[in-house]
C-alpha cells in the first residue's frame, strides 16, 4: 500500500496564451488538445502531466499522487475520514478528465486539493517536446517535485507523514521552517515552506541532459524578469537548476542531476548549510535579502563542502574516451 510518485499537477489560471508559450517554448512540454480552453501538457508516455484550468486565480488547482493499487484508494479514504477529513470518490467524468482509471480527492489542512489516483492512461505516440530536448526524468520517480507555501509547517506534518505516509528526507528551521519528503528514490517529491502564505512556491521538472537546462536558461535570459533564481546547485538534492517566474506568479525549477536515495536506509536529518552550493541568486528579493543567501553560499564554499564526484562521466573517467 502507498503513494509511489507525484503524478500530475493542475493550476488555476486564465492566462492560457502565456502558459501555452511558457510551457512549450521554455519548458519543452508538449501541449495536447483538451478543449473548453483548458490546457493539457505531456512530458512522457503519460497522457497528461500538467493542466491549466482556464479559471481565474493563481492557486494550485490539484496535486495528483499515484498509488500502487486500486485498493489503496479505499484504504486511504478510510484513514483520512477516520481522522476527520472529508473524502470524495470521483465519478467517471472526472476520472476521464484526469486521464486515470479511478481517484479520490480531499483537502489538506491548508485547503490544497489533493488527489490520489490509480492506473494513469498512457499512450504509445512519441513524446514531441515544445523545443528540442532529450526528454524528462520521470518514470518511477514521478513528474518531479512540488513545493507549497504553508501557514504553519508543523501543523501539516501529521497530515502528510501519518496519514499520507510521506517520509521525511531532511529539514531546516532557520530562517523559516522547510521540510522535504520522499515517496520513492527521488530525494524529495514534496516540500513545505513555513512562510505563512499559501499556494505553490514552485514545482520542479528534471531534464535528462544538462544542456537542456542551460539552453532553457539562455532562452529565459532573453525575456526580461523571467529568471527568478539564477543557475545554481542545491545542497540537499544536488540539483543543478534555475527558477523561472511563471505566468501565475509562482516559480518553476528546471533541473538536472537530482539526487537519488535508498528510502530503506535513509535517515532524516536537520540541515543548516543553506540551500545552495553556488548560484541560485534570488533576483526577486531585495538586495539585503539576496546578500543573506549570498553569505550562506560563501560560507559553504569556504568550508569546502562539495557534492560527491560524478564517477560515471565517460569523457572524464573512462580511458576509452581519453585515448
Amino acid at each position: 500500500m502507498g503513494i509511489v510518485s507525484l503524478g500530475y499537477l493542475g493550476v488555476h489560471s486564465d492566462k492560457t496564451d502565456e502558459w501555452s508559450q511558457f510551457a512549450q517554448k521554455l519548458l519543452g512540454l508538449q501541449q495536447v488538445d483538451k478543449g473548453a480552453g483548458t490546457l493539457s501538457f505531456r512530458m512522457d508516455n503519460y497522457k497528461q502531466r500538467f493542466v491549466v484550468t482556464n479559471e481565474s486565480g493563481n492557486n494550485p488547482a490539484f496535486i495528483g499522487w499515484e498509488v500502487e493499487s486500486s485498493d489503496d484508494l479505499s484504504i486511504f479514504a478510510d484513514k483520512l475520514e477516520n481522522a476527520g477529513h472529508e473524502v470524495s470518490f470521483a465519478n467517471s467524468s472526472l476520472a476521464d478528465q484526469r486521464c486515470v482509471e479511478s481517484l479520490i480527492y480531499f483537502n489538506d489542512p491548508d485547503g490544497n486539493r489533493i488527489e490520489l489516483f490509480f492506473n494513469p492512461q498512457t499512450i504509445t505516440e512519441p513524446f514531441i517536446p515544445g523545443r528540442p530536448i532529450s526528454g524528462f526524468k520521470t518514470g518511477a520517480h514521478g513528474m518531479g517535485h512540488a513545493v507549497l507555501h504553508v501557514q504553519n509547517a508543523e501543523r501539516l506534518l501529521p497530515f502528510y507523514q501519518d496519514l499520507l505516509g510521506f517520509s521525511l528526507s531532511d529539514y531546516g528551521l532557520e530562517p523559516i521552517p522547510l521540510y522535504f519528503f520522499h515517496v520513492n528514490e527521488r530525494h524529495h517529491s514534496f516540500a513545505i515552506v513555513g512562510s505563512g502564505k499559501t499556494g505553490f512556491h514552485h514545482f520542479m521538472i528534471e531534464y535528462q541532459n544538462l544542456d537542456d537546462v542551460g539552453q532553457g536558461y539562455d532562452l529565459a535570459l532573453l525575456e526580461p524578469e523571467t529568471i527568478a533564481y539564477t543557475l545554481g546547485r542545491h545542497t540537499n538534492d544536488y540539483m543543478t537548476s534555475y527558477y523561472a517566474n511563471t505566468p501565475s506568479g509562482f516559480f518553476i525549477e528546471s533541473g538536472w542531476g537530482g539526487r537519488l536515495i535508498d528510502p530503506a536506509k535513509w535517515t532524516p536529518h536537520e540541515t543548516s548549510t543553506g540551500p545552495s552550493f553556488w548560484g541560485h541568486d534570488r533576483l526577486y528579493l531585495s538586495e539585503e535579502d539576496r546578500a543573506s543567501y549570498r553569505n550562506m553560499r560563501l560560507d559553504v564554499a569556504a568550508s569546502g563542502l562539495r557534492t560527491p564526484p560524478v564517477i560515471d562521466c565517460p569523457w572524464l573517467y573512462n580511458e576509452f574516451w581519453r585515448s
